[in-house]
């Protein structure tokens, strides 16, 4: 199939979920953007369109807000034998993810400018989805860090816990001089060292090196996240900083956060990840190596309640935390094999099957996975369907059942912990900047994003 270079469509009888609502609406793409919803009574040749314009009927299909995904490990530099921007971004589209954020444990270690703009100069040749990454700080790059440009790069990464890549700032001083100072958004991976040190060497005194799989929940603990999510909003608070507390994964840590202030209005926000919302303790039974990830995934209990912080708006964010490593590599023993899951092509469609357990609507879905990063992040003109905004948008059909298998799964890794899952929705296509990239299996490889820009007040 051979796709049109085009960014005007006419999206007629469309379900459009957005803003809290579901309207049977028509949009009309012009030029990349969204030129106009029209709600009321018309006739279509009534309205004024390009000689150019693509007529797409969505006669039972529903149209949202493209997802924004503020958490990705897209791999390259370095590490592109587990994914790199052109392979992990076509299964983003493919999932409905039209805008990414990655993050700085590449290969080398994103800890300079010129290195952040050198991704970004990679993501302009190679990604089909619009794109923002992450300045990395270490223990000794805090002025490098503090030239970060808070209105064309989506905020700074901490790791106050040792994850892949070994990014680990435990240094005070730093964290303070940090949260001082920077008039960027600080996004925190908060685990404590120190408890989970204590943890590993408890049970490698019991197993050895063959811990089992399960124990990764009781090594990276409540406890380790709690400490150092505490840690982290106790300090933005004494400065004032605007704080973005990434993977949520207990119970204890919503106690942290606001559920009655607007988003918007938030200096302090959280996140929580697909995979803590769908799998728990006991799934480490079937799926053991293939579901470790930081921070683990923690009991029935903790699952629950991350749904309903999410309900209740104390979390303001899902995301995948899209982090693929070959197959070869995640089938070791517990220390050997690395932590991360790949999950950006799934992540929405694990979200609407929430919605068909009965267990989130359509509208909430919508709200914490484009319009909650949106407002999070401030990003300019996404994140909704208004007249304005650029055509980020997404057709899904509710009514479509689909296994996942080996061979529809798009990851460069070539796995996935969900193949023999079927899901009941299925994504048809995918607009980014307003040209149609991906088509119900098939994509537009001359398609490529934009940069996101953000707005500082």
């Amino acid at each position: 199939m051979s796709f049109l270079i085009n960014d005007n469509y006419y999206i007629h009888n469309a379900h459009i979920v957005n803003e809290g609502k579901i309207i049977k609406a028509d949009v009309v793409i012009q030029g990349g953007l969204i030129k106009l919803v029209l709600t009321d009574n018309f006739a279509i040749e009534d309205v004024l369109l390009d000689e150019d314009t693509v007529f797409i009927d969505a006669e039972g299909l529903f149209l949202i807000p493209g997802a924004i995904d503020d958490q990705v490990h897209f791999r390259e530099p370095g590490l592109t034998q587990k994914g790199d921007i052109l392979s992990e971004s076509k299964a983003a589209v493919a999932g409905g993810v039209t805008s990414f954020m990655e993050m700085p444990n590449t290969i080398p270690n994103v800890l300079t400018q010129e290195l952040l703009e050198d991704k970004y100069r990679l993501a302009a040749n190679k990604s089909l989805a619009n794109y923002s990454f992450y300045m990395g700080v270490s223990n000794d790059n805090i002025l490098e860090v503090l030239k970060t440009n808070p209105n064309t790069v989506c905020g700074v990464k901490v790791f106050l816990g040792a994850s892949t890549g070994n990014m680990l700032v435990d240094n005070v001083q730093t964290l303070e001089q940090l949260f001082a100072c920077s008039k960027s958004l600080i996004a925190v991976h908060a685990e404590d060292e120190n408890i989970i040190q204590q943890n590993i060497k408890k049970y490698r005194d019991q197993f050895g090196e063959n811990i089992p799989f399960d124990r990764h929940a009781v090594i990276r603990s409540a406890e380790a996240c709690y400490s150092s999510s505490y840690f982290a909003v106790t300090l933005a608070k004494k400065y004032n900083t605007r704080l973005h507390i990434l993977h949520l994964s207990t119970a204890k840590e919503l106690e942290l956060f606001d559920h009655k202030t607007p988003i918007e209005k938030k200096r302090i926000t959280s996140e929580v990840c697909v995979h803590h919302l769908w799998f728990n303790y006991l799934d480490y039974e079937s799926q053991g190596a293939l579901i470790k990830c930081n921070p683990s995934i923690k009991s029935q209990d903790d699952q629950i309640a991350l749904l309903i912080g999410l309900l209740g708006n104390k979390i303001d964010v899902v995301a995948s935390d899209h982090a693929p490593h070959t197959f070869e590599e995640k089938d070791n023993t517990y220390f050997n094999s690395p932590s991360g899951i790949p999950l950006v092509q799934h992540g929405l469609l694990m979200m609407l099957e929430l919605y068909h357990q009965g267990r989130i609507t359509l509208e909430k879905v919508v709200e914490k996975m484009s319009h909650g990063p949106a407002k999070c992040f401030k990003i300019e003109k996404r994140g909704f369907i208004r007249p304005g905004n650029y055509a980020d948008l997404v057709l899904v059909d509710l009514n479509c059942e689909q296994e996942v298998t080996e061979d529809n799964v798009l990851y460069k890794c070539g796995w996935s912990p969900l193949e023999g899952m079927i899901f009941h929705s299925k994504i048809v296509k995918t607009f980014v900047n307003g040209q149609l990239v991906y088509d119900d299996g098939t994509f537009n490889d001359n398609v490529r994003g934009k940069r996101l820009m953000f707005i500082v007040d």
